[in-house]
């Protein structure tokens, strides 16, 4: 074996080592990713408000609808609130016979438009009759008793609140699934079983979704309806409560059904905009945060994962595929020169790297699924073991939709709202397969 290989993998090591080092907190954290929060039966009952931007939502609210028609929270105790942009819109029908609250807000070019637009119309009589607020999308499903559990949430001194995500396409049929949709739903116990509990436990506000979130009055209040116009008003939301100090907690007692993508493209697009709405994020608040930081003289837990939290996982990529790449070049040089070393440098620097990556990152995928494993309940034996093997390169696709996403911010190209594609349900209705999911669920944990 050549010096130059030895040298290669001595870096590659060290620079590895120093990686998992620094990450090592967080992986000692995953632990509580199998550690419920403690439960709370709420003692009296709080009125709150569900907020459902529905856009263009007419063909696919039906479901939302029929599942809030099963819940058993006291209906006195919660208001159907729609939003849309146009008054002729057919959801506006749809939701006025369901007894649901319409809300047009014509000039809205992103979610947040619409959030704030209601919360602007609201009066100071009708704002305080809320005591908290849970932002819907129209394409979700509820499980029965999510209005009681979010109820029961309050219970805590939180001001935020992110509830558990299970798959809608999961109470549909088999052809309502794929590998990109089971990977994307493998997403959130990544998120929120092996990150936002230990966020949790060292005061760090959580990684936020504005899918299944609610938020106190007095939430509201402060940040004055809803300032965030980025691609990804949660994001935006968590770094504004880094300013403003509002603390966060993962319930997983209450359960909402969310559609994932089928497709490698729709999942690709959502991506991305997920990522530059992190870029426009970070524009936006980062000197801020540090202002604030350096004010105070020290770091906050939470500062302290902002800025830094990323960082292990960019020296090991880096490492990784800096030493690949090298290993290539080289392997491809000795092989030209009729050299040996051609072996040792596809083996220890291509192959090698590639495969402790992605066992890492399948070992993780692991985890996730069995923190959060009745979740995938409905998956067969060989729907999970794919979706467990092809997890790690959906995982490493971030790499380069987190280069294109920093390019696109950059250069202003902001992509315009538009409608995704909707599963039609066939079959069982899924408000129906969700009450019973849900007691199969309360069955097996009595």
């Amino acid at each position: 074996m050549s010096i130059l290989i030895r040298n290669i993998l001595l870096v590659y090591g060290v620079l590895s080592l120093l990686a998992t080092l620094l990450y090592l907190p967080k992986i000692l954290g995953f632990r509580y990713g199998f550690k419920k929060p403690a439960y709370k039966r709420a003692q009296e009952k709080r009125k709150i408000s569900v907020i459902i931007p529905a856009r263009g939502e007419s063909e696919i609210i039906g479901d939302l609808f029929a599942s809030l028609e099963k819940q058993t929270y006291d209906p006195a105790f919660y208001d159907l609130n729609v939003i849309v942009k146009d008054a002729d819109d057919p959801t506006v029908e749809i939701a006025k016979a369901f007894g649901a609250k319409v809300f047009v807000v014509s000039r809205q070019r992103c979610k947040g438009d619409a959030l704030d637009g209601y919360f602007k119309a609201l009066s100071e009589e009708e704002l305080s009759d809320y005591a908290a607020f849970v932002i819907v999308d129209a394409d979700a499903v509820l499980a029965p008793d999510y209005l009681f559990e979010l109820n029961n949430a309050l219970e805590h001194d939180y001001d935020i609140f992110l509830t558990r995500k299970f798959a809608k396409n999961y109470l549909g049929e088999k052809k309502d699934r794929s590998v990109f949709s089971n990977c994307s739903t493998l997403t959130w116990p990544m998120i929120d079983d092996l990150g936002n509990l230990y966020r949790m436990q060292k005061g760090i506000p959580l990684n936020l979704c504005g899918q299944g979130m609610m938020l106190r009055r007095r939430v509201i209040e402060e940040i004055g309806g809803w300032p965030y116009r980025t691609l990804t008003e949660d994001y935006e939301l968590k770094l504004d409560s880094l300013l403003r100090g509002f603390k966060s907690m993962f319930y997983p007692y209450a359960i909402i059904y969310t559609e994932e993508a089928l497709g490698h493209k729709e999942n690709y697009t959502r991506r991305v905009r997920w990522l530059m709405g992190y870029s426009q994020c970070d524009k936006k608040y980062k000197s801020e945060i540090k202002r604030q930081a350096k004010a105070r003289g020290k770091l906050t837990n939470g500062e302290r994962e902002y800025f830094f939290g990323i960082v292990p996982l960019l020296v090991f990529a880096v490492t990784t595929i800096v030493t690949m790449l090298s290993g290539v070049g080289l392997a491809s040089y000795y092989a030209l020169h009729q050299d040996r070393n051609w072996f040792w440098a596809s083996w220890l620097l291509v192959f090698m790297p590639f495969w402790i990556m992605y066992t890492m990152l399948f070992v993780f995928g692991v985890l996730a699924m069995y923190s959060d494993r009745d979740a995938f309940r409905v998956l067969s034996r060989g729907e999970k073991f794919g979706m467990l093997l092809f997890n790690p390169f959906y995982l490493l696709e971030y790499i380069p939709l987190f280069l294109s996403s920093r390019i696109h911010v950059r250069k202003n190209k902001v992509p315009a709202w538009k409608q995704t594609e909707r599963i039609r349900y066939d079959g069982e209705n899924v408000a129906e397969r969700a009450a019973e999911s849900r007691k199969e669920e309360e069955r097996k944990a009595n």
